[in-house]
This record gives C-alpha cells, sequence and structure tokens, in this order.
C-alpha cells in the first residue's frame, strides 16, 4: 500500500515530467473511482494548467490554474492500496484497471490513473475543499515537531502501532513504516502508546523520521503494485529489516522475525531487539 514516501516519490516524478502543462482532456473510464460527479470532475479539469503541487501524508494534490482569473482548483489523489498515477506516452497501450486519462498539452503525455482494488479516489476541488480534507489529518509524519509527537501520545489508549499508522493523529505512516520504525526504535508493537517514555517517545520520533527519509532517497518501497511517476518501482524493498519477513533471522541480532496481527493487521518484530514489556494491550484473534 504505497505510504509516505511512496506519495512523496510520486509527487517528485510529476513535478519534474508535468509543471506547467495543461490539461487539454479528461477520460473517465471508471466513474468510481471518482468522488462527485464524474461530468463536473471531467469540466473542472479539462483546460487547467498544472501549477503546482502539495502534499500531506497519504494524500497528493495538483494545483490548476485556470482561465479568465478563476479561482484554481485542486486535482486530490489517493491512491489507496494499490493505485498508481504515472506519466505515460499517449500512444503507449493501455493497461488493465486504468481509469482515467489526463490528456497534456506540449507533447504526447498524458497522465494516468491505474488501480487494480479500486479503493483509490480522485477528487477536483476548491481550495476551501482541499483545506477540509487536510484538516482531516494528523500532522505530516515527516514534518511533526517532537512536541507534537509528544503531546499526541499522551494518555492514548491502544498499541504503539496502531497509533503510528491513525491517520488522523499521524497521516503518512501505513503497515510497512509502522514496523520498520518501531524496529528501528527497539519498541515492541504491542506497547501501550500512552505509557512510552519520553526517551522512547523521542527515540521513536527520531526513527519515523530516519526510516522515511531513506525511504524517499531510495524512491519508496514496491512490495507489488507501486510504481513511481514514471512507471518504475522503488528501491527501498531490499533494505527492510522486519516487513515481510516472518520467520527470516533479524538482521541485527540472528534471532528469527516473528508476526503477530495487531487491529486486524500483519505486525512483524524481533522479540529479541524488541522485548515485549510488561504490560502490553492485549490482542484477541490468532497470533
Amino acid at each position: 500500500m504505497p505510504e509516505l514516501p511512496e506519495v512523496e516519490t510520486v509527487l517528485r516524478g510529476l513535478r519534474e515530467h508535468v509543471l506547467g502543462r495543461r490539461v487539454t482532456a479528461v477520460e473517465v473510464r471508471n466513474p468510481a473511482v471518482i468522488l462527485g460527479a464524474p461530468d463536473d470532475f471531467a469540466r473542472n479539469i479539462a483546460g487547467g494548467r498544472i501549477v503546482g503541487f502539495s502534499r500531506k501524508g497519504k494524500v497528493l494534490a495538483l494545483q490548476l490554474a485556470r482561465d479568465n482569473r478563476k479561482p484554481p482548483r485542486y486535482l486530490v489523489v489517493r491512491l489507496g492500496m494499490t493505485g498508481q498515477f504515472t506519466v505515460s506516452r499517449r500512444e503507449s497501450p493501455l493497461e488493465p484497471h486504468t481509469h482515467v486519462r489526463l490528456v497534456l498539452g506540449k507533447g504526447r503525455g498524458e497522465l494516468r490513473f491505474r488501480d487494480v482494488r479500486r479503493f483509490g479516489r480522485l477528487r477536483c476541488g476548491t481550495r476551501r475543499e482541499l483545506e477540509e480534507v487536510l484538516a482531516r489529518l494528523g500532522p505530516d509524519a515527516r514534518e511533526i515537531t517532537e512536541e507534537q509527537f509528544l503531546a499526541a501520545l499522551q494518555a492514548r489508549r491502544g498499541t504503539i502501532k496502531s497509533w503510528l499508522m491513525n491517520q488522523q493523529l499521524l497521516s503518512g505512516i501505513g503497515n510497512i513504516y509502522a514496523d520498520e520504525a518501531l524496529f528501528a526504535a527497539r519498541i515492541h508493537p504491542l506497547t501501550p502508546a500512552g505509557r512510552l517514555t519520553p526517551g522512547s517517545a523521542r527515540r521513536l520520533r527520531r526513527a519515523v523520521e530516519t526510516i522515511l527519509d531513506r525511504a524517499v532517497a531510495l524512491g519508496g518501497t514496491s512490495v507489488r503494485d507501486y510504481r513511481n511517476a514514471e512507471g518504475r518501482p522503488g528501491n527501498f524493498l531490499s533494505h527492510l529489516r522486519v516487513y515481510q519477513r516472518t520467520g527470516e533471522p533479524c538482521r541485527r541480532c540472528r534471532h528469527p522475525i516473528r508476526r503477530l496481527i495487531i487491529s486486524g493487521r500483519s505486525s512483524h518484530f524481533c522479540p529479541h531487539c524488541q522485548p515485549r514489556p510488561r504490560r502490553v494491550i492485549v490482542q484477541r484473534g490468532p497470533q
């Protein structure tokens, strides 16, 4: 599932390839991926010139300038679990599950939104509507300050793993980077979030920042579907320490990596490097 590093990588690729380009035509091949009326979506985007990009957490936004001094519109992109937003040559064959095409002027290129599982969504809205979307998210995981991080942890119930993945508290982290950050900080995923010591919390924030920066530098993690704006996979997969490495030796201590289920999601950890605390949040179901 694309997380913050993958969305940031897509943003950087789009900035390189389509900044300043005008959207000359819009084709909605599957209306189910559009939030709002598909006809309104196409009408508000067609003719707009791409003049800026922004991101908060896993949400990507393209700013579209319009003629006649009309206020700009914003194309809001959520990649969901398997979404891809790529720059392609217009004559390239359409891959299966390509749901939206944005044809670009000044060349033969176009933007294509492809999503096998169709959990991703596109929306075109005003600045106010974009701000309303972003206001529902917690601080961006790459930009959160130490004070904000510590304050958000106070008196929180539930596991630290679930806390890291709660987009209303901290936006941008999913299963991959939650596992990796907890390993780097030597914190067991069942540790109660509100019981982290200030020292452990600071160590975790630094781990989050470091892991995300490394993943961005390597173009994100392609476990299965993720591709960058050029259609290429990310390069962080070989750098994963615990995620989806159940039974393999820990790269730090050689003990086997273990897996458990937290809130219905797999969690991977090293029982030696991330010792189980005396008090944990009990999880029911398969372990």
